[in-house]
């Protein structure tokens, strides 16, 4: 039962960011769709930002009129929404509505659903949390490293963002043909080829681009699969509720024998015994109580400092880094980029299974490994904004660093986010729901801060790895 249990909180962590996160490995086919292009990212980030309104209006109901909600029937709610929206997008995905320009209503709509689902989960997953034993919360969040790892699997099976190079050539009076070029192919120099051409013809000449391969199947089986994760989450949290009950139950009928047991005084038994007896008992649980309470304020964690640390992470993780991950790993080539995407993903769930077995609860230590998860945060970032042109690009050794740094980035702070859970848990479920809203202020927080960077000031330059051109 306890291996079911966990398998069941692990679908069930799974369902919280699991649309979201598919979307995001999706759209380097979306965007070959859609009207919107390489601008859809940022409407995903306003739309997504727009449905921390769900989270807001729980988190206010919660504060000023206790009770007034249960987080049960709204992660039902959510969970059902999601599973719809999700196989409606499979349907619907492409369709777009004309009024002037062409634009992908369908789609955007469908995604603040999806988007209110995930934002709402941070603050009603995690008080559902409180319910089970303590123990079972870093298997939650094992699950929720792999809402963002499962998509990204599919998506590597649909090969989704892989591109090649192809060499462009044109002539004065023809048109362009397109030859693909394999990477032994690529001439130095310039990046454009000269061919002698026929005699009596102008030369042609050639240059580099990189072209998105065809997928292995289409956005719209996508979908589905992503619509099925999110299925199994629902059912997951149907069966987790079923068992709380039973152990709600279970309890409450073990508690129930024992008062009656104690209350019946036994035939024949001495009043004086049976007296003598509770007295002799009295002590024991005093005792106990005294042992048990003992662990609870030995080490009192300042709550605001455990929260600025779960704002700091997730807005980091959630907000600032993955705006940039495309401009500090491309430069350095598509299997760069992919493994980078592919291995901090894995390095989520890692964290949390690591967590497991070896806990650390000191503020001290959590607040040392932020600084070193930040620290490859900012070498990131740097990275980021030398591009197209970063440090050791075109060298080995550049790869190897852009990928670990990603890989320890998401590893630190994904250890860091855990612990931080475990100890906001161990203090109430109104601890749990408030690091849920934090966790939402932070991502927040992060998005608004880098949507004009990227957006607006175009901070960051894009590179194309086919034809860059860097000096040495």
């Amino acid at each position: 039962m306890a291996l079911l249990t966990h398998l069941l909180v692990c679908a069930f962590g799974m369902g919280s960011w699991v649309a979201i996160n598919g979307l995001w490995v999706e759209l380097p086919l979306l965007v070959l769709e859609l009207p919107e292009g390489w601008y859809l990212p940022s409407y995903l980030t306003v739309i997504i930002q727009l449905a921390n309104v769900g989270p807001l209006i729980f988190t206010l109901l919660h504060h000023f009129r206790p009770g007034c909600l249960s987080e049960v029937p709204i992660i039902f709610a959510v969970l059902g929404v999601g599973t719809v929206a999700c196989t409606l997008l499979a349907f619907f995905w492409n369709v777009t509505w004309v009024q002037g320009s062409p634009h992908s209503i369908t789609f955007m709509v469908l995604t603040f659903f999806l988007a209110l689902v995930d934002c709402t989960s941070s603050v009603t997953f995690l008080p559902f949390m409180s319910q089970l034993s303590a123990h079972y919360l870093t298997t939650y969040f094992v699950g929720e490293g792999l809402s963002g790892l499962l998509p990204a699997l599919v998506a590597l099976a649909q090969g989704s963002g892989l591109t090649t190079c192809v060499n462009v050539t044109e002539t004065p009076n023809s048109t362009s043909s397109v030859t693909t070029t394999r990477k032994a192919d690529i001439p130095q120099g310039n990046g454009s080829t000269s061919a002698p051409g026929l005699p009596g013809t102008a030369p042609s000449t050639g240059r580099l681009e990189s072209r998105y391969l065809p997928a292995n199947f289409s956005p719209s089986v996508f979908f589905l699969l992503l619509s099925s994760m999110v299925a199994c989450s629902l059912l997951a949290v149907f069966l987790l509720q079923r068992q709380a009950r039973r152990w709600k139950t279970s309890t409450e009928d073990l508690l129930a024998s024992q008062v009656t047991l104690h209350s019946i005084r036994p035939l024949g038994e001495d009043p004086g015994s049976l007296s003598q007896g509770r007295l002799e008992e009295k002590p024991a649980p005093r005792c106990q109580g005294r042992l048990e309470e003992k662990p609870a304020p030995r080490c009192p964690a300042p709550l605001p400092f455990t929260y600025a640390l779960v704002a700091l992470v997730n807005a980091l993780t959630n907000g600032v880094l993955p705006s940039v991950q495309t401009y500090s790993c491309l430069p350095y080539g598509p299997v760069a980029y992919h493994l980078s995407a592919t291995l901090s993903s894995m390095a989520n769930p890692l964290a949390c299974f690591i967590s497991m077995f070896l806990p650390k609860r000191s503020l001290l230590f959590l607040g040392v490994l932020t600084l070193l998860g930040t620290g490859f945060g900012a070498y990131n970032m740097a990275m980021a904004v030398m591009s197209p042109c970063p440090l050791m690009q075109g060298h080995w050794s550049g790869k190897v660093f852009i990928v670990a740094s990603w890989v320890l980035f998401t590893g630190c702070l994904s250890y860091v986010k855990v612990m931080l859970g475990v100890i906001l848990r161990d203090r109430s479920r109104s601890a749990l729901l408030w690091c849920g809203a934090t966790v939402q202020l932070g991502s927040l927080l992060g998005a608004l801060l880098m949507f004009p960077l990227v957006n607006v000031w175009s901070i960051f330059s894009s590179a194309d790895f086919c034809s860059l051109q860097c000096a040495a």
